[in-house]
């Protein structure tokens, strides 16, 4: 390619790969790193405000779901694509796959690409982490985890790190996930238990977290197997027609959400009234209302995920390029000499 034809500086976009990613996350530590990006998402649901916000748009098929998340802070514009296609494993494809993107809200110029399933994980257990910080009981030391699936030991990782929490539970109906997940926690820190049962998972434990990747109405934990005092991290229920927990837990819950017009729809409370009244977590972490109030409440973080998360994720990752050079530079966009002439710019290039 001639000088005159090679693309701009405004051409060029950075590219966070896979291979890069995961080059960032080694480099940083994935405790390290899901401790900053909750610090990120914590510091974005302070400016809620100022966020556009639409529950995400959604295209449904039997097979499963895929979705765009856009959000934007009047600055930088961000959206993920993401896929939720629950039987993606049996079929030797990964269940969640996705991509992001920022870009410039003054010139619409895109300014990082990046990869999202393993930033996804990553945001997805930052986010819990960051609610069981304003809702968890005090000092919480055991967290069950219930689907050891993909999201396991982010979750597992995440709450070490950023709540200090030092047992963790397994149970999953696969008792090869559970294998897989207390290999993988080995050497984490954690002291790693895994049950037989669901009932035997949730023994003891200040906090449950349920992840399951079914896509239908489901019963994971029953209201027998939740005391007093407890915190909810369910985050597996975050569709139409997919849920977790039984309605009576949601009925003695304290319950918490991102954003109420999509988690009514998507969140385990489309099993409630449209008016049951729910807290708005950006609510509690800017002091407007109270998380946890007293020892015997139990409260309930509703999470599907929500757009000004993966935006938070995004920002976090945009800020590590320059110190980590985890990236590339990819020619994405057109720029002719003269914005008039973008046929001009075609016609050089046969030449």
């Amino acid at each position: 390619m001639t000088d005159a034809l090679a693309p701009s500086a405004l051409a060029m976009v950075p590219f966070v790969s896979v291979d890069d990613m995961l080059k960032l996350v080694n480099a940083i530590g994935p405790a390290r790193m899901m401790a900053e990006i909750a610090d990120y998402i914590e510091a974005d649901f302070k400016r809620w405000e100022q966020f556009d916000k639409t529950p995400r748009v959604a295209a449904h098929s039997d097979e499963g779901v895929i979705e765009l998340m856009p959000t934007s802070d009047g600055e930088t514009y961000g959206f993920k694509y993401v896929n939720g296609h629950p039987a993606n494993m049996a079929r030797g494809f990964q269940t969640v796959t996705a991509f992001g993107v920022l870009a410039r809200v003054d010139n619409g110029y895109p300014v990082l690409l990046s990869e999202m399933t393993i930033l996804t994980a990553l945001r997805t257990a930052a986010t819990s982490a960051m609610a069981a910080g304003h809702l968890a009981p005090k000092d919480a030391k055991t967290m069950a985890m219930i689907g050891n699936g993909a999201q396991c030991e982010f979750q597992a990782l995440a709450f070490r790190e950023v709540l200090g929490i030092e047992t963790v539970r397994l149970f999953d109906i696969d008792g090869a996930a559970t294998e897989k997940a207390a290999r993988n926690l080995a050497d984490s820190g954690l002291r790693v238990v895994s049950c037989a049962t669901p009932e035997e998972a949730v023994t003891s434990a200040e906090i449950i977290t349920t992840c399951t990747a079914d896509k239908q109405y489901a019963t994971i934990l029953t209201d027998n197997m939740v005391g007093t005092g407890v915190h909810i991290n369910a985050i597996g229920g975050d569709c139409p027609g997919k849920t977790e927990l039984h309605r009576d837990i949601l009925l003695r819950s304290d319950i918490f959400v991102e954003y109420p017009p999509q988690t009514r729809i998507e969140g385990e409370i489309q099993q409630l009234d449209a008016d049951h009244p729910v807290t708005e977590l950006w609510r509690v972490v800017v002091g407007q209302q109270t998380g946890r109030a007293s020892a015997d409440q139990i409260t309930l973080f509703d999470s599907v995920g929500f757009a000004t998360e993966d935006f938070s994720a995004l920002r976090y990752v945009r800020d590590q390029l320059e110190g980590q050079g985890c990236y590339q530079l990819l020619d994405m966009l057109a720029d002719p000499d003269d914005p008039r002439d973008l046929f001009g710019m075609v016609m050089r290039a046969a030449g």
